[in-house]
């Protein structure tokens, strides 16, 4: 076996599972899950009927590298979404989701026969810490902390750690923090870029919930557009429909960006056998030429923040995010009691904050939150948030 599966942790939902183990909640009142970041809305029908009247695509083996069709969808939302061009034959890869592409690109950039290292955000989604690991690679946390605006301390790394560096992970809508990076920001990590050579993973999954329509988040190959960086050099950007067009189970995400890196990641894909379905491309297609679809989406979410962050306030400190479907809240105590209690006297689950974080320097910055996912339907969210004020 793999030596490396062994430096693997537990994902959180499976120690969250452990930590309820024993608690048995009212049976009076029906669970209210938040904890994970499932989209609960209504999947577009448009997609449906895509999805269906494609179904004879079944009988066809997909290519690794899309349709033409799909990539030019791809590539023609990007223009429109981020202002950013990007060539559909050399600068975009359909992929099944974005997880499995954040994974395989480390597996496919990082350089065994040298020192590497992988910067994460602290806390992160956790495939980027399994991704280095099982690539050879060790990860580098910086902490994003509330004292600090939640955003990233490129500036606490030396430059001997950023000599080792191969791969930054940045998520701009973050999770759980919702916070987006402002272009300075992305300033800085390109010119850190261009000085060690480091590759960019621009995590963007939830760059299409937002809450004022006149000011969408700024898009990383939209950052590297507005500095000058025409060919996108280093930098990959992951996009998906999961969150954007509430189709979780079709897994379709994309990643577009720096078109050297695109051939070498092409490569590795096509041995690694990850090929959309045909049927799932057309169903693809349908969602990214639809916008009505996200704006209906967006104003949904805006309706259950709108209620939801009020009444949660008043137990947990907490604020609207710039973009994302989370609250990131403030615990009274430790993060993991205060969600057993939530879960044992009021039946509804959040994620320990601390479950998504590692410790550095002493300190877990997940410690003291709780993730709260917006994902159920108004009237659950509605509820959730009242049994969240009710808990003393």
């Amino acid at each position: 076996m793999n030596p490396d599966l062994q430096q693997l942790q537990p994902y959180p939902f499976e120690r969250l599972r452990a930590l309820f183990a024993d608690l048995k909640p009212p049976t009076g009142l029906p669970p209210i899950d938040l904890s994970i970041g499932e989209p609960k809305h209504p999947t577009p029908p448009l997609v449906r009927a895509a999805l269906v009247q494609a179904l004879d695509g079944l009988s066809v083996y997909p290519a690794t590298v899309g349709s033409t069709a799909l990539r030019e969808a791809i590539a023609a939302w990007i223009g429109r979404r981020f202002g950013a061009p990007v060539d559909p034959a050399t600068q975009v890869l359909p992929v099944n989701g974005t997880r499995e592409a954040l994974f395989a690109l480390a597996q496919a950039v990082v350089d065994r026969t040298r020192p590497a290292r992988v910067v994460l955000p602290n806390p992160f989604y956790q495939i980027y810490e399994g991704a280095a690991l099982l690539a050879g690679a060790r990860p580098l946390y910086l902490s994003t902390v509330p004292e600090d605006g939640f955003r990233m301390p490129f500036e606490r790394l030396t430059a001997s750690e950023w000599a080792q560096v191969q791969l930054v992970y940045v998520c701009s809508p973050g999770n759980p923090t919702g916070r987006v990076l402002r272009l300075d920001e992305w300033q800085l990590l390109f010119e850190l870029s261009a000085r060690h050579g480091f590759i960019v993973a621009a995590d963007e999954c939830y760059s299409e919930i937002y809450f004022d329509e006149k000011q969408p988040p700024l898009g990383s190959l939209q950052a590297a557009r507005l500095l000058g960086l025409h060919d996108y050099a280093r930098l990959v950007s992951f996009g998906s429909l999961s969150k954007r067009s509430n189709v979780p189970g079709l897994r379709s995400g994309y990643v577009a960006g720096d078109a050297r890196i695109l051939r070498q990641f092409l490569l590795y894909r096509t041995y690694h056998g990850n090929a959309m379905s045909p049927p799932v491309q057309a169903a693809s297609i349908a969602a990214w030429n639809d916008e009505a679809h996200v704006r209906e989406n967006r104003r949904l979410y805006a309706e259950k923040f709108a209620y939801a962050t009020p009444y949660v306030a008043q137990r947990l400190p907490t604020e609207q995010p710039q973009a994302g479907f989370y609250l990131w809240a403030r615990t009274p105590g430790d993060d993991t009691e205060y969600a057993r209690d939530l879960y044992a006297r009021r039946h509804v689950t959040v994620l320990p904050g601390s479950f998504l974080a590692r410790e550095v320097d002493g300190l877990n910055p997940g410690r003291g939150f709780v993730r709260i996912a917006l994902v159920a339907g108004f009237s659950d969210v509605m509820e959730a948030a009242q049994r969240i004020a009710s808990l003393d």
